[in-house]
Order: structure tokens, then C-alpha cells, then sequence
């Protein structure tokens, strides 16, 4: 951008009254939702969507509130470890995929994008980011639409052995090609997309029952509780064990 159109923004910007909330747009993009933290990762601004899927009845409900008093533990560790690594880099996370799992056990995928908010003295004052769902997104995904047959697969199967060249199939692309339109849609392969989903299922687990690890391991589809223990912790940070005891 050249310095014309930079002085025309800034000079636009400094005229902005602190009155006009620019969030209030979030409210009229269906499915998405937005929320701004200050330093200390409290909550200062969120939009409709994001205060109704708390069950919250208005905005301050969740102003002042951290994500430790509005998620379970492990879920709240996960979004701080992101926000501090915005806060610290200054620079956006984008494509996070988390993974919830509705009342029927079911998993939904969530993309989140977060983004540093600077100051007028140039230095980070805290985070913003949108929230969205693999629902809500598919209009915006409307050229890779091939991959909903292969996600909407996974949703369904993730437990069972699931083949990368038959899921490729099903999207009528060969694998080089679903690969690479996996990861520019979900910033990842779909392998790791399975694992990941995989995992948070095995956690759901272990927090609710006293199935042995090994056999929760076997019902998610990993070969063995070696294996699972392997990706849990890439993904989780800790053990199966750990987790369950933290839980």
C-alpha cells in the first residue's frame, strides 16, 4: 500500500469516535463469532453469537470474564497458550481448527483466527479473533465444496480405519490434489485432521469414564496405547494418564 492511501486510512482511523464499535458488524455475518481480550486475557468486547453459545442472556455476563471461567480447563489452557503467543509475537494465529463434540457425540469443528490489537504507542494491548464453524463456513467454502464428502466422512467414522486414498475418492480428486486442498482450507492435512479429532474424542473419555487407556485407545483408532499416547501428547501436551488425572 502506498503512502497516499496509508495517510488516507490513517487520517480516517483517528477521526473514529471510541464510541463507534466496529464488532456491532459481527452481529449480521451468521455464524460467526467475535471477541476482543485485553492484556490480562479478560474479555472487553463479544458479539451476540458469541455470548449466546455461552447461554449467556447479554454481553456483560461475559465482560471481565477470563476463558477459565467460561470453558473447562483443558479447553482454557489451549486458547491462553494461543493468546500469549499473540500477545508475545505481535503477530495473527490463523486457521486454529478446535474440535467440540455435541450432545450426540458428534464432533464440530470450529475455526478460529486471532489477531493482535496494538495500542497507539505500537504495542500489543491485547487479542481479537472471530469463531466460526465448519457449518456455518461451508458457503465460504463454496469452490472447495469436493471436501465436504471427505470431512462430513471423518464426522461420522473417525473411530474406525479410515483410508487417505479412499477418502481422496470420494471427493473425485486424486490425493496430491485433496491434500493440497485440505490444507488451504483447513491449514492442515487430513490425516492430522482425523488425529486430532480422534484425540479430543479420547478426551471426552477419559474425563467421563474409568475405561483402561488401552482400550480407549483401540475404540478411537489407534493401533495400540503406545500410539495414542504418541499423538495425545503432540497434540495435547500431556499423557492420556496426566490429563485424566487433571481432569
Amino acid at each position: 500500500m502506498n503512502s497516499t492511501k496509508l495517510q488516507l486510512k490513517s487520517k480516517f482511523l483517528e477521526e473514529v469516535s471510541p464510541k463507534s464499535h466496529f464488532e456491532v458488524i459481527f452481529d449480521h455475518l451468521p455464524g460467526v463469532s467475535f471477541f476482543a481480550k485485553n492484556r490480562n486475557f479478560e474479555i472487553v468486547s463479544a458479539n451476540k453469537a458469541f455470548w449466546e453459545r455461552l447461554d449467556c442472556e447479554s454481553e456483560s455476563e461475559v465482560i471481565g470474564k477470563t476463558d477459565y471461567d467460561l470453558f473447562p480447563e483443558q479447553l482454557a489452557s489451549k486458547f491462553r497458550e494461543d493468546d500469549e503467543t499473540v500477545l508475545r509475537t505481535g503477530s495473527p494465529k490463523l486457521k486454529i481448527i478446535e474440535l467440540f463434540f455435541n450432545r450426540q457425540g458428534l464432533p464440530d469443528w470450529y475455526f478460529t483466527n486471532k489477531f493482535p490489537v496494538f495500542g497507539r504507542d505500537g504495542s500489543v494491548i491485547g487479542v481479537s479473533g472471530t469463531v466460526q464453524s465448519y457449518t456455518g463456513r461451508r458457503s465460504a467454502l463454496t469452490p472447495h465444496m469436493q471436501l465436504d464428502h471427505a470431512v462430513s466422512y471423518i464426522r461420522d467414522h473417525f473411530s474406525e480405519p479410515v483410508n487417505m486414498t479412499n477418502l481422496a475418492k470420494r471427493t473425485g480428486m486424486s490425493v496430491r490434489q485433496f491434500n493440497r486442498r485440505f490444507r488451504e482450507v483447513f491449514g492442515t492435512n487430513p490425516r492430522t485432521f482425523l488425529i486430532k479429532t480422534r484425540v479430543q474424542a479420547a478426551c471426552e473419555d477419559l474425563r467421563s469414564s474409568d475405561k483402561p487407556i488401552s482400550e480407549i485407545a483401540l475404540e478411537y483408532g489407534f493401533c495400540d496405547q503406545s500410539s495414542f499416547t504418541q499423538h495425545f501428547r503432540t497434540h495435547m501436551g500431556v499423557t492420556p494418564l496426566r490429563y485424566r488425572r487433571s481432569s
